[in-house]
């Protein structure tokens, strides 16, 4: 019974927090044509997967480690404003217009490098989530990666065509990446201290990144676009 229990929460977690693995494939993809995209979405979450396994593998230990989802939190941002300049750049589809333009040319490669690189970051809170409900038994753990598995790939096919049917989501999803890089800032040990001498900081800061990832995205779209 007590395994069950702990199955149902792991399945509960990945539920929970294999969204954003399942958006920043989406994200990361759509410049990509149909048969291009496929396979982008199924190497990069497989490889996203296999990183996943490793990182389990090591998963007590991180959970001590200073400043690692605060670096993973950095980077997460730079990665969300980038999809967004992605989206934004000259001859790719135009959030605000539906038909404008053509597709980005974006290449396979590059999409399936900004998932792993994406999906190792914020593997980290669905690990570490995973392994903390699981009590470090490797089987049990090693079950809750097996589940996100298709949760992610559904997920990614789905938003994908979300995201080509109404690109201007692009900023919203966008802002979704600077939330859950502020989770995983004040959620750092080594960032949490810091925080308790000012609590209303630690639920305001993910709030306060999803503009600055949108009009920073924004920003610097239109600084490269009067630049050419």
């Amino acid at each position: 019974m007590d395994n069950l229990l702990i199955f149902l929460q792991i399945v509960m977690i990945n539920v929970l927090l294999s969204g954003d693995n399942a958006l920043v494939i989406a994200m990361a993809s759509q410049n990509l044509p149909p048969k291009q995209r496929k396979r982008a979405i199924a190497w990069g979450t497989f490889a996203a997967i296999g990183l996943r396994c490793v990182l389990t593998l090591a998963a007590i230990s991180l959970l001590q480690l200073p400043y690692l989802q605060a670096s993973g939190s950095l980077l997460l941002l730079v990665i969300a404003v980038q999809l967004l300049l992605d989206a934004e750049r000259p001859g790719a589809e135009k959030p605000l217009s539906r038909g404008a333009g053509t597709r980005a040319k974006a290449t396979l490669a590059g999409a399936v490098g900004t998932i792993v690189a994406a999906d190792f970051i914020m593997s980290l809170d669905n690990v570490l989530a995973v392994a903390a409900v699981a009590g470090g038994e490797p089987v049990l753990m090693l079950l809750g990666i097996a589940l996100s598995i298709p949760m992610i790939l559904w997920g990614s096919h789905m938003l994908g065509r979300v995201l080509t049917r109404f690109p201007s989501l692009i900023y919203a999803g966008s802002g979704l990446l600077g939330y859950a890089a502020g989770e995983m800032l004040v959620s750092d040990v080594a960032v949490q201290p810091w925080l308790h001498r000012a609590p209303l900081l630690h639920d305001a800061l993910p709030l306060l990144l999803v503009p600055l990832v949108i009009v920073t995205g924004i920003l610097l779209s239109r600084a490269r676009k009067n630049a050419h």
